[in-house]
Parts: structure tokens; C-alpha cells; sequence
């Protein structure tokens, strides 16, 4: 990859949508309190999740995933394998250490976080079909949300279209995600399967795609499903066999409705 990423901490990544849509577009990380989130009081498809810059409202009940999986689903999901309840065990019969220590109360930079941001406008992902179309707008004076990025103005003058070169681990296959679940456990794809979730994860919290975020969120039934997809060995594949697979793959199906509903593209 060009050097020009590793010096402006930007990475292209690349987007494959139903309809046979594959987009590029660019990506960074940046520490929360230094970034606006995108503006999206013109959008009427979600609500803004974002109180205040970068604070999430608490979540209704009436917010829920889509659907939820019985006791005993979620059950298989949260026990572990048999070695890691002993090593659970060995952690919590541990004397505690340092319990003398006084702790230091939490400050504003010790809470900051570093959360992604995206070549996106008023709540819109902009993806490009060629990288020509990509660096063009990057040069462009056309509005967007990377512009407060520091020495952004220097990156877009050194960017050049041979530069676009997307790295594998960048390339995210949403179009393949619902196809794939509906095949079943046996058939899952972890790999493609978690990538989804990780851009996912972070086109819902940079577009405050409030469905998005809440289906996605620790604790919910597709989170449930990563933590499995992350698991090895036989208690892995008895976790993935008592996941619903219709109801895994509709709810996915709607996570990826609403990403492409939020995409503007521009060639």
C-alpha cells in the first residue's frame, strides 16, 4: 500500500452491496471528542441516536433487535467452552491485587475513545465505482465530513488515483452476507461474517444508523452470533447449530437495507 496512508492515517476500504454495486470509499480513526459527527437533521429515515457529540441516547425497549432467540438459544450462545469456565474460575479464585491503591477518578481525555469516521455528507456514505471518481472528489472542493481532519488539505493535493489500492482485509462482501446465513451453521463463513459486522459496526455509529448500532449492540442476538463465529472447536459448533438461521439472516438483511439507504453515489 502507499505510504501516503500510513502518513495521513486514512485507508480506502471497498463495499460490495446488492445489485451487483461494489463501492469504493475512505475510512479513518480518529479520538471522539476531536471529531463532529455528520449532520443528519435532513435525513427521514432514522431518528438521530447522538445527543450531544458522539453520546448515544439511552435505548427503549421498544428499540430491541428485530427478533430474539429463546433462553435456551442464548443459553448455548453464553456458555463457554469447559477450559475457559476453568480459566473463569482460576481468574476469580485470584487474590485481588492492589486493592490498597486509591483510584484515580476518570477524566474527560481517559474516556475518549477512538471511533471511525468516513468520506460521507449530512448522514450519507459516498462510495465511487473507480478510484478515478474517488480521488477527483477528494480534490474537489465539494462538502464532507473528512474535511476536519488534520492536513487533510495536504492529503487530498498528494492523493493520486494509483495510490487506490485496497488492502483484503478492506474489502467488505455485504452482498454476500444474507446468502451465506441462509445456508445454514455448517455453511457459515466466519470471516465474511465478521468483517460484515466490523463495517457494519462502524457505518451505524458514523452515520447514526440507529437500527444499525441498536442490532449490533453488546448483548444482542447478531452480537451473540459473532462471539460464536469467534469461538473454535466442538462447543463452537453446538453454539452456531442452535442459532436461528432464518431469523439471523432477515434481521442482517435489514442491517444492510438500511447501510444502503445511506449511500450517495457520486459517479
Amino acid at each position: 500500500m502507499a505510504a501516503i496512508w500510513e502518513e495521513y492515517e486514512i485507508s480506502p476500504i471497498e463495499i460490495a452491496l446488492p445489485g451487483n454495486k461494489v463501492g469504493l470509499t475512505l475510512r479513518a480513526y480518529r479520538m471522539e471528542r476531536s471529531l463532529t459527527p455528520t449532520d443528519v437533521s435532513e435525513r427521514e429515515d432514522e431518528d438521530d441516536v447522538f445527543a450531544g457529540r458522539g453520546a448515544r441516547q439511552p435505548l427503549d425497549e421498544e428499540d430491541l433487535p428485530e427478533f430474539e432467540w429463546t433462553e435456551e438459544q442464548l443459553d448455548e450462545v453464553a456458555e463457554g467452552p469447559a477450559e475457559d469456565k476453568l480459566a473463569e474460575e482460576a481468574v476469580e479464585s485470584e487474590p485481588e491485587k492492589g486493592k490498597e491503591q486509591e483510584e484515580e477518578p476518570e477524566t474527560a481525555a481517559d474516556s475518549d475513545q477512538e471511533v471511525p469516521i468516513f468520506l460521507s455528507h449530512k448522514g450519507k456514505l459516498l462510495l465511487f465505482q473507480n478510484r478515478e471518481g474517488l480521488v477527483k472528489f477528494v480534490k474537489s472542493k465539494a462538502p464532507h465530513d473528512m474535511t476536519q481532519l488534520k492536513d487533510w488539505s495536504k492529503f487530498a493535493k498528494s492523493l493520486k488515483a494509483t495510490d487506490v489500492e485496497v488492502d483484503e482485509d478492506d474489502q467488505y462482501e455485504l452482498d454476500l452476507v444474507v446468502e451465506n446465513l441462509r445456508g445454514g451453521p455448517d455453511a457459515w463463513d466466519p470471516p465474511l461474517l465478521l468483517s460484515a459486522g466490523e463495517v457494519a459496526r462502524d457505518l451505524g455509529y458514523a452515520l447514526q444508523l440507529k437500527k444499525v448500532i441498536i442490532s449490533l449492540t453488546p448483548g444482542s442476538p447478531l452480537d451473540d452470533l459473532d462471539e460464536a463465529l469467534r469461538a473454535t472447536g466442538f462447543f463452537a459448533r453446538r453454539k452456531l447449530r442452535k442459532i436461528g438461521t432464518e431469523q439471523a439472516s432477515i434481521s442482517w438483511r435489514s442491517i444492510i437495507g438500511k447501510i444502503s439507504s445511506a449511500v450517495d453515489w457520486r459517479d
